[in-house]
């Protein structure tokens, strides 16, 4: 295999290297700046909400932030938000448009919370160009099968458009997290590209279920084998093994800003899974470029 990067001046040259146009990471976090600046003061409290420091890597302004990706090889940045109540969704879809009309390379996202008025401003937001959307189960506090939702679910079902979906249950567990409730949106609405954040963590096999008994849910490697949660050496043989199996859903993901360690640690413990550089390739670039419509190396 190819030697991952050992730090993020690294990146390009081991991109380059595996022989991609860049690296396609559907996690990737920018918000307004009010609603950033709180989520980085939760962070800061991290020890009394994880029992332990979360100290921001990427604690810089916006334009950084995007030169800082930029410069990693993302050709395409995702600007994910997400809720934590009711009535606050349609404002920040408002605020991707926005800001995805402001930056060419920026992807044009949205989101959604379970509420009557799902329906209508996702609907507008795909109209808008929206090609990307955000779910988290945990902190917006909801149940994503919630019968409001149906509309909304329909939509970005019929306009196969990738959601990513916090719903495992750790870092923190809520009342909805865990597999269940999504099995159930599956069941109603079987063509939803969901893609799994966290790989679905702690409820690995679970979620890797899902991956392999629907065609559009992915798996998506957002601080998985970091070295934070989880290492490389505590992956199962087994679990490799269907990792192989579903090396078309798995796909890169990284929560960039918010992360406590330096970019190039997600590359490194993926390629310590010793997989092979083909599986590298497939995560790195292939199925997230495929998912956000840029094409792959493979063609």
């Amino acid at each position: 295999m190819i030697a991952p990067p050992r730090t993020d001046a690294e990146i390009p040259g081991y991109v380059e290297a595996l022989g991609l146009p860049g690296l396609a990471d559907i996690h990737v976090h920018f918000l307004p700046q009010n609603v950033l600046d709180k989520v980085w003061s939760y962070f800061d409290d991290a020890e009394a909400h994880y029992g332990r420091p979360w100290p921001i890597h990427y604690r810089d302004d916006t334009q950084t932030r995007l030169q800082t990706l930029r410069r990693f090889g993302l050709q395409a940045i995702p600007a994910l938000t997400y809720p934590h109540r009711p009535g606050m969704a349609a404002w920040l879809n408002d605020w991707n448009r926005e800001f995805a009309a402001e930056h060419p390379d920026v992807v044009h996202c949205a989101t959604l919370y379970a509420e009557p008025e799902s329906a209508d401003y996702v609907t507008g937001a795909l109209a808008a160009g929206a090609r990307l959307f955000k779910v988290h189960v945990q902190v917006g506090g909801f149940a994503p099968d919630d019968r409001v939702l149906d509309r909304a679910w329909a939509a970005l079902s019929e306009a196969q458009v990738p959601i990513v979906i916090h719903a495992g249950s750790k870092p923190l567990p809520g009342a909805f997290t865990g597999p269940e409730a999504i099995a159930r949106v599956l069941e109603r609405f079987p063509a939803l590209n969901f893609v799994i954040a966290h790989m679905g963590m702690p409820e690995y096999d679970e979620f890797a279920d899902l991956a392999e008994a629907y065609s559009g849910v992915h798996l998506d490697t957002t601080m998985y084998v970091s070295g934070f949660f989880s290492h490389p050496a505590e992956v199962t043989p087994a679990f490799r093994e269907r990792l192989v199996t579903l090396q078309d859903k798995v796909v890169l993901g990284s929560d960039f800003p918010n992360i406590p360690y330096p970019y190039a640690d997600q590359l490194a413990g993926l390629a310590a899974l010793g997989l092979g550089d083909d599986w590298m390739r497939s995560v790195l670039w292939d199925n997230g470029a495929r998912l956000l419509g840029l094409g792959t190396g493979k063609d």
